[in-house]
């Protein structure tokens, strides 16, 4: 065979010669594959007396051993060379201002949650959260709604199988209000209570004014001297303080609603037109919420005694506040993922809303 020496020195020069991972491999495969060099060495072996055999095969395989080696180091040097040269070439100079055109917008959504939330803050009111998919207990039972109940029909929810028991009282529901929040918060906290329960509610309803998942915040506030007087002023409070009037007209009309008992429905004043809704001004009026107070029965549910605390609750719609205070035809344009429309009702990020640095003119809508 030939001097092994000189054999390792023409396959290092092989080795060292590869400027790229192509020639490498190439490199490689002629040194170690099937047919490379090495390989037809150990080949041979087969033809050579045992004694010489013994002790060619060792001199191989630490031949073998010290060009892999070879290998792995040349293909770390280039790869470090590559990268290096990756990162010269596409370099960002991130001192570059934003092209106006790329900035993301923050959703209405978003920005009326903000604005919901910083005015009942100031009002002391905490934000409380709840599980999307509820028990009908919570959902329902807790809230004082009957088991005949259109609310309770599958036409209008939507009820997830529970699969721990064949009973249809037993299933699970995607919430279809807010309210629930309310139960779990009586349950675990003792009152005074004072809480907004913002988040995604579903419902199983699809056109101009309504989509199967929506945005809703629920209002509650438990002590023992609450009246309806206070939730009148709150929520008075809250309608100005929303759409940035300094008077509005508001009136309310007995309605009924299963967990609240006297019930109400909130109308704001406005002026009506086939182009135009302007609110606070005119001889019109729009349903803005539901309130009232909390039902006794309702207070038992959560393990409050009706006899030493009352309360009020409320809920109204975060999506149709936004259709309201932007001048949004169609809510379910919200959902499209239209970066057009989003160019056009979404506000400039971090352009956050509060008491102090303003609402909705802080920063303003993108249009």
């Amino acid at each position: 065979m030939e001097d092994l020496q000189s054999i390792k020195a023409e396959l290092s020069g092989l080795i060292s010669k590869a400027q790229d991972g192509k020639a490498l491999e190439e490199a490689r495969v002629a040194i170690l594959g099937k047919k490379g060099r090495i390989t037809d060495m150990m080949k041979a072996l087969g033809a050579l007396p045992v004694e010489q055999k013994k002790e060619m095969g060792k001199s191989l395989n630490i031949l073998k051993t010290e060009i892999e080696a070879e290998l792995e180091a040349k293909k770390a040097e280039i790869e470090t060379k590559e990268l290096n040269a990756r990162l010269a070439s596409e370099m960002i100079d991130v001192t570059l201002p934003i092209r106006q055109e790329k900035q993301g917008r923050i959703h209405p959504v978003s920005k009326i949650y903000e604005e919901v939330t910083a005015i009942f803050g100031q009002m002391g009111f905490e934000v409380a959260d709840g599980p999307d998919i509820e028990d009908q207990f919570h959902n329902f039972n807790a809230l004082n709604t009957p088991a005949n109940h259109p609310a309770r029909q599958m036409q209008d929810t939507f009820y997830v199988t529970n699969p721990e028991s064949d009973n249809f009282d037993d299933s699970y529901v995607v919430r279809t209000q807010t309210s629930a929040v309310q139960v779990r918060t009586m349950e675990k906290k003792q009152p005074p209570i004072r809480i907004i329960a913002p988040g995604r509610t579903y419902r199983s309803d699809y056109d101009a004014t309504h989509t199967p998942m929506f945005h809703q915040v629920e209002g509650l506030v438990i002590d023992k001297h609450t009246t309806m007087a206070h939730l009148k002023g709150c929520l008075y409070d809250f309608i100005k303080a929303f759409f940035e009037l300094d008077e509005i007209p508001v009136r309310y009309r007995p309605s009924y609603f299963p967990f609240t008992e006297p019930s109400a429905e909130m109308d704001i004043g406005c002026l009506k037109s086939k182009t135009e809704l302007k609110i606070g001004a005119g001889n019109d009026w729009l349903e803005i919420l539901g309130c009232g107070m909390v039902h006794p029965n309702v207070l038992k549910a959560c393990g409050v005694d009706p006899d030493e605390y009352q309360g009020f609750a409320f809920g109204l719609g975060l999506d149709r506040l936004a259709m309201l205070k932007y001048g949004i035809p169609d809510l379910r344009d919200f959902f499209a993922s239209d970066v057009r429309w989003m160019k056009h009702y979404g506000f400039v990020p971090l352009d956050e809303a509060s008491m102090t640095g303003g609402l909705s003119n802080n920063g303003g809508a993108a249009r």
